[in-house]
């Protein structure tokens, strides 16, 4: 009986071991975004570095060097869904671990390939501070098109392909997301000839869509312009933001005018730059309701890709 016993208990520990522990995600892999030198690139930039700040987050500056890195879901939970990430940080810097790679790997645990995209930064010369800098579009424009055309190797589903910003990275996503028609810079590859217009966007605590004195002006920005062919959005904001919460808001409306469906959450508390911190409020559960959101447009049904 003592030997039955043991060989039941071996047979129920392997057994539940392979349920419960199943097959780790491939580690992250980068590739660069540019062939060469990117286009656009004028002025000398300092060498790139990394801060480690005390306060959590890592600060990647003096980005001359674009490049994707590929967080991919463990196998038995990838849905084939990606999406595309950009940092924020002013357009000076990336809060490349918060606002990036951390969710890049929060969106693993929802069978979502996270893209993190360190785009070049801070503006280049010629760049006024109240200027969005043409360098980070042609970054953010080659992403998408890049990430779709290696779909089949990256093992995504080309029309599941989202684009996620923080910040500035939300000005970025949103401008990338209202003009994809036309590539701002000349081909270089047959990647620049792929379709690089997100089919959905996110947009958490965007800055500089509205135009006026200090970004917080009644109208948008000129570089966003929404229509009825900008991807839906899922967007999420702290009222207490000293970045505008109208930001949002107006993005939202202009986009229920446009017939684009959107879903906005407004936040009392939260302040700016919450990303992935796990703070005692409401609104650190932004990634449930973006996760809600994706889940009831289809988006994390399983298909299988290739």
């Amino acid at each position: 009986m003592r030997i039955k016993a043991i060989g039941l208990w071996l047979c129920l520990s392997f057994g539940l071991g392979s349920v419960s522990i199943g097959a780790e995600p491939p580690a992250p892999k980068t590739l660069d975004l540019w062939p060469g030198v990117p286009p656009g690139e004028v002025g000398k930039i300092a060498e790139e570095k990394l801060e480690v700040g005390k306060d959590g987050i890592n600060r990647v500056s003096n980005v001359s060097k674009p490049t994707l890195t590929i967080f991919r879901p463990s196998p038995e939970k990838d849905t084939g869904a990606s999406i595309v990430i950009c940092p924020g940080g002013g357009y000076s810097i990336l809060a490349i671990n918060h606002e990036g790679d951390d969710v890049a790997r929060w969106l693993n645990t929802i069978g979502v390939t996270g893209i993190v995209v360190k785009y070049r930064i801070p503006r280049r010369s010629g760049t006024k501070g109240d200027t969005p800098p043409p360098q980070a579009l042609m970054d953010a424009q080659r992403a998408m098109g890049l990430v779709r055309s290696k779909a089949g190797e990256l093992g995504i589903d080309p029309k599941r392909i989202g684009l996620l910003g923080f910040s500035a990275g939300g000005h970025l996503a949103a401008w990338a997301s209202t003009n994809f028609e036309k590539r701002s810079y000349e081909p270089v590859d047959a990647a620049d000839k792929v379709d690089c217009r997100p089919d959905f966007t996110v947009l958490i605590y965007p800055a500089y869509l509205l135009k006026g004195k200090g970004y917080a002006g009644p109208e948008m920005a000129d570089e966003i312009q929404v229509s009825s062919s900008t991807p839906p959005t899922f967007l999420a904001h702290a009222g207490n933001d000293p970045v505008t919460v109208e930001a949002s808001v107006r993005y939202h409306l202009a986009l229920k005018r446009a017939n684009v469906p959107s879903e906005l959450h407004v936040y009392a508390a939260g302040g700016h730059g919450f990303g992935m911190k796990p703070l005692e409020k409401p609104i650190a559960e932004w990634p449930k309701r973006l996760e809600e959101w994706m889940r009831s447009r289809g988006l994390l049904k399983p298909t299988k890709v290739g």
